[in-house]
């Protein structure tokens, strides 16, 4: 008896299994079209010299690779990209951790703040490219400056300031970073307002009753509870930062110059323009390397803070 239940409750066990397993089918099917196999393509084409219009490819090894190793623009690019992030990760987390804060709080129009904070993600970046384009214009019209910032800054009797804010290099990157930061923002005031919002209000009426004062508290209770939801957050944010280049091309246009070359821009810069398909792969290759280490030393942090 007791050996046939057991077949009983394996065929059970072997049946649940299988229907699991078919309710991950598609999305594993999903993954491995559109991620695996594109990966596994993107690499061979990285052996090969090809101009992305001959049906043959001259394989070329690692040549492609150790090209990309001595280009200078390459790795500039990839400074810009990481200041880019290093301005989301303080000036965009901070605004959006502050304003997270407030809304946590009850204040009067609590809820229209946080859609009005919500709206900059949810615009296109193509859009808001053109927009801030506009308003960063060097350029005059009938002895009037058309951008909106150096016409208030002419009028405003500050004509000193007046600037060509997206052709020079000591302002043209700041200029996108922070402009992309200001996109940004709403993502991480959403998470982190959600965050803060499944904490227990009973430990802050725990720490107010033993003496805590705001400071204490935002040390001890709310920073320790927010832990998992920042690095969630600078994750994101490091990711999305060192990938942006929507916004690059509408507010620079396709003349893209050395001091505003990021390396998606690199990577089509290398297809549209010298037709290297096989170096615009080692190009992509290398660079999704790079942001997986950076993934994978982020999650190490992690579990040892969360061990700690």
């Amino acid at each position: 008896m007791s050996a046939i239940t057991s077949k009983i409750f394996n065929a059970a066990y072997a049946k649940d299994k299988f229907e699991n397993f078919l309710f991950i089918v598609p999305a594993v099917l999903i993954f491995s079209i559109f991620y695996i196999y594109p990966f596994f393509d993107i690499f061979n084409l990285s052996l090969h010299e090809w101009n992305g219009i001959d049906l043959s490819r001259e394989f070329v090894g690692l040549q492609n690779f150790q090209e990309l190793i001595h280009d200078k623009v390459w790795w500039m690019s990839l400074w810009h990209a990481a200041f880019i992030t290093i301005i989301a990760l303080t000036l965009q987390n901070a605004l959006a951790f502050a304003l997270a804060l407030a809304c946590d709080r009850e204040i009067r129009m609590k809820r229209f703040y946080m859609v009005v904070f919500f709206i900059p993600p949810v615009l296109s970046e193509v859009v808001v490219g053109l927009i801030w384009q506009w308003i960063l214009n060097a350029g005059m019209q009938n002895g009037e400056h058309i951008g909106l910032l150096n016409y208030w800054l002419a009028k405003s009797g500050l004509p000193q300031l007046v600037h060509n804010w997206l052709s020079d290099p000591a302002t043209a990157l700041p200029c996108i970073a922070i402009v992309h930061s200001w996109k940004g923002f709403g993502w991480g005031f959403i998470m982190l307002l959600a965050g803060l919002r499944i904490i227990d209000r009973e430990l802050y009426e725990a720490a107010k009753v033993d003496g805590a004062g705001s400071l204490s508290i935002f040390k001890n209770v709310t920073l320790p509870m927010m832990v998992p939801v920042i690095f969630v957050v600078v994750v994101l944010t490091i990711l999305g930062s060192m990938q942006v280049f929507v916004l690059i091309l509408s507010m620079v246009g396709h003349g893209l110059v050395y001091h505003t070359e990021v390396p998606v821009t690199r990577i089509l810069v290398s297809m549209s323009e010298t037709n290297r398909f096989g170096y615009a792969c080692a190009q992509g290759v290398t660079f999704g390397v790079i942001l997986v280490m950076v993934s994978v030393v982020l999650k190490q942090i992690s579990n040892r803070m969360k061990q700690e």
